[in-house]
């Protein structure tokens, strides 16, 4: 497939169902749709969207939700549709936030990998992040760790 423009903005309510198909084939337990409702409603929380143009349709090709606690940013999911991987639009949704909320004044970014997912531990770390720590059985679904990555806003 061939893409036009990615254009990064916020969520529209239209969004839902398209996000709830990507997070099913991206996550081993994906969140449920009452779960990123609950993240809607959070004064702490976003969604950022990652649209693309099929043909005359504009449709979402990725996704990241984040929070913003004081002086830190927390990426809690950040996923892109199989067809359209490894195209930069994971970058430009990370970019984005840490761009967004280091103007808001946060001084760290925060996140939690499954260790075995290395494509996106590379991409982490190609932004800037690193490995902080580890949390053993983290993820109930396999019992997987988390890798805790850290990455200080410039």
């Amino acid at each position: 497939m061939v893409l036009d423009e990615i254009e990064l903005g916020e969520y529209r309510e239209g969004d839902i169902l398209e996000i709830l198909s990507i997070e099913r084939e991206s996550f081993p337990t994906p969140w449920s749709e009452a779960i990123f409702r609950n993240e809607l409603a959070s004064p702490l929380s976003s969604i950022l969207i990652a649209r693309t143009k099929q043909g005359q349709a504009t449709c979402v090709a990725g996704y990241t939700v984040y929070w913003r606690v004081v002086d830190e940013t927390h990426v809690h999911n950040i996923a892109v549709r199989k067809d359209l991987q490894r195209r930069g639009i994971a970058s430009s949704l990370l970019m984005e936030v840490i761009e967004r909320t280091r103007r808001e004044g946060a001084r760290w970014a925060t996140l939690d990998v499954r260790e075995g997912n290395l494509p996106a531990r590379m991409l982490y770390q190609k932004m800037g992040f690193s490995v902080k720590g580890v949390r053993p059985g983290y993820y109930t679904d396999t019992r997987e760790n988390a890798v805790i990555m850290w990455m200080e806003l410039p």
